[in-house]
């Protein structure tokens, strides 16, 4: 769900903004009861719009990740079938496979936006994967193609387990157990007998399979699921992961750091000392000694004397850990949030991270002045700079840890974030260099427009005397000046075209004008009350503003009139760029992106491959949630290399 900062209660001040909102990522619609949160001020939802999602209009243009890499979708399951060959699953459809290791990932169509939660594959073509609202989608050539099925139920499936090319079971929402012996032409439901959420499965071959629950549930049957006969697990503990190598020996994992172990089918279960307070989401064992477990905080527990003794091994990582496969006892790979991929080859002596990410903070806006030269902003002070088109984003040190909410460049040296508290900072070289500058003000500015070195203006709202902020600066900041809005809305989107003509945006759909660099600001009549987020001008005359409940509005002479545009969603829209007075781009929550190439009489619906709430946009640069940075290109590349460095930054709060 989402939830607004205190800052812009909607209530109190009309102005239900992407800034300040918070997200939990369910793990398993929270993995049956147990949230894994990301705070930050971009939320992210793993649900889909709604909106008809169409390829990007020119033959070959795509949106594709430039942060994280190979990409950023939190990731649920992974099954390898040998050393080199794997699968990993999760948001927004996502299915990402390797035949070198995890060397190289390569981004696969699932023909799904619903998340997947569990994979199963029993040779290097054939697999399946499972997900939201019964999804369940099959390969039969290693995911070169996936075709959807009919599961005979809504309900989340939540993990699945093959033991050949036919037959399996996956398992879900409400004690949903569905089977199939033909590869999935039919899937038949089964009686758990249990309105509990089912969390894992795991099948040793057609007859004998485990199944785990909340409240210590553990399911057990010896017919393919004809009787499922609930066993005495010893716990209350919900329990998320469940391995068996054959019909008697197997582990499962849980809340606090939970594992129990059976030698005998099932019939006993006794408690082992894992050595963490941490959850434990997935557990892979390649024989009865060998075992890996992973979960909250990047933890990592090992044995090889079948959970006599557990040993805790260094991830490098804090990210949440939700899916582990080894295929012997020395290869394995570990996925979780934010694509975070592990791979080690020595048992996990030493883990080594498949993906990268410049950031993980949300980012908050983007400023592109060409092609090649881009700052993006965020949470915690972060500013990310890009000379190349963001084939490489590099940290730049901002000097403060107060969120940067707008950023504006007027050429390749000289540019302005804004943002928490006031906060304004100023580089005349690239970002190599970043100095405070005094706003004189102590109030959150959520936007900021520059026409040249010199003038730009920024825009925010004072709470105390629930006044909109406009601040001014004719010398490059070295002097900010307020200026008197008139309003009584946060105003957050502001846009100049030259230094004296500009327009802000903001709460109840106020619009304000001026002609005389803000020595007047003029009311213009915009049709709606919806919050108004972001405008985007290319001359005096034609702009673009975006908001609540889909709106766009459109005006062709200078806001004299705005005019509504059929935007096809009642999603938030968070973010507006135009190229000319034709060609634009907007952004949204749950990855929205629409384009249009005739000034907004069409808009189409892009693919961004993300379920994650996107909060601005540049030139054809989208940045948000957990460091997303996504780029559309004509030409289709290959995914890039992932780069070395530091370990990301999230917080994961662990479940209850």
């Amino acid at each position: 769900m989402k939830m607004i900062n205190p800052r812009i209660l909607l209530s109190i001040l009309s102005l239900a903004g992407i800034c300040g909102t918070s997200l939990a990522i369910h793990t398993a619609y929270a993995r049956s009861g147990a949230a894994i949160s990301l705070s930050n001020h971009v939320g992210a939802r793993a649900s889909s719009s709604g909106l008809p999602r169409r390829s990007a209009a020119e033959a070959g243009a795509r949106w594709v990740w430039q942060n994280p890499l190979p990409q950023g979708n939190t990731l649920y399951g992974a099954s390898f079938t040998d050393t080199n060959t794997g699968t990993a699953t999760g948001d927004n459809g996502t299915i990402v496979r390797t035949t070198d290791g995890g060397n190289s990932w390569v981004i696969q169509s699932s023909g799904t936006t619903n998340t997947l939660y569990g994979v199963s594959f029993t040779d290097v073509n054939h697999g399946t994967a499972v997900g939201t609202s019964g999804t369940v989608v099959r390969t039969t050539n290693g995911g070169n193609t996936w075709s959807s099925q009919t599961s005979g139920t809504s309900n989340g499936l939540l993990a699945v387990s093959f033991t050949d090319t036919n037959t399996g079971t996956a398992v879900g929402e409400n004690g949903t157990i569905v089977r199939t012996i033909d590869g999935g032409n039919t899937w038949v439901s089964q009686t758990s007998g249990t309105p509990n959420n089912l969390t894992a499965v795991s099948f040793t071959d057609a007859n004998n399979g485990t199944v785990v629950s909340w409240d210590g549930i553990i399911l057990r049957t010896t017919d393919g699921g004809a009787n499922w006969v609930r066993q005495t697990s010893g716990t209350k503990n919900i329990l998320y992961g469940v391995l068996f190598t054959d019909a008697n020996n197997g582990t499962a994992v849980g809340f606090g750091g939970t594992i129990v172990r059976t030698t005998d089918g099932g019939s006993n279960w006794v408690s082992q000392t894992s050595g963490t307070k941490s959850s434990l989401y997935s557990v892979s064992f390649t024989d009865a000694n060998n075992g890996t477990a992973v979960g909250s905080d990047g933890t990592i527990v090992r044995t090889t004397n079948g959970g006599t003794t557990w040993i805790t091994q260094t991830s490098g990582t804090t990210s949440t850990l939700i899916a582990v496969s080894f295929t012997d006892a020395n290869n394995g790979t570990a996925v979780g949030l934010v694509g975070t991929t592990l791979r080690t080859t020595d048992g996990g002596n030493n883990w080594v991270s498949q993906s990268s990410a410049v950031t993980t903070n949300s980012l908050e806006d983007v400023s592109f002045t060409d092609a090649n030269n881009g700052t993006a902003v965020g949470d915690d002070g972060t500013v990310l700079r890009t000379t190349n088109g963001g084939n490489i984003w590099i940290n730049q040190a901002s000097g403060t840890t107060n969120t940067l909410l707008g950023v504006s460049f007027t050429d390749g040296n000289n540019g302005t974030a804004v943002g928490d508290f006031g906060t304004i900072l100023r580089t005349t070289d690239g970002g190599n260099n970043w100095g405070p500058q005094v706003s004189g003000t102590e109030v959150d500015l959520w936007g900021v427009s520059f026409t040249d070195a010199n003038n730009g203006t920024a825009v925010g709202f004072d709470f105390s005397t629930v006044t909109g902020v406009i601040l001014r600066t004719t010398d490059g900041g070295s002097a900010w000046t307020s200026q008197s809005s008139g309003a009584s809305s946060p105003l957050v989107g502001v846009s100049f075209t030259d230094a004296n003509t500009g327009t802000v945006v903001g709460g109840a759909g106020i619009i304000l004008r001026t002609t005389d660099g803000g020595n007047n600001w003029i009311p213009q009549a915009s049709g709606t009350e919806s919050d108004l987020l972001r405008v985007s001008f290319t001359d005096t005359n034609n702009g673009t503003a975006v908001g609540q409940v889909g709106t766009i509005l459109r005006t062709t002479d200078g806001g004299s009139h705005w005019g509504p545009q059929q935007s096809g969603t009642t999603e938030l829209l968070a973010g507006v760029s135009f190229t000319d007075a034709d060609h634009g781009i907007v952004v949204g929550v749950l990855g929205i992106i629409l384009r249009t190439t005739d000034g907004g009489k069409n808009w189409v619906s892009e693919t961004s491959g993300t379920g994650y709430d996107l909060s601005r946009v540049s030139l054809n640069t989208a940045v948000g949630f957990g460091g997303t940075i996504l780029r559309r290109e004509l030409t289709p590349r290959a995914t890039p290399t992932p780069r070395p460095i530091p370990t990301p930054r999230p917080r994961p709060t662990p479940p209850r």
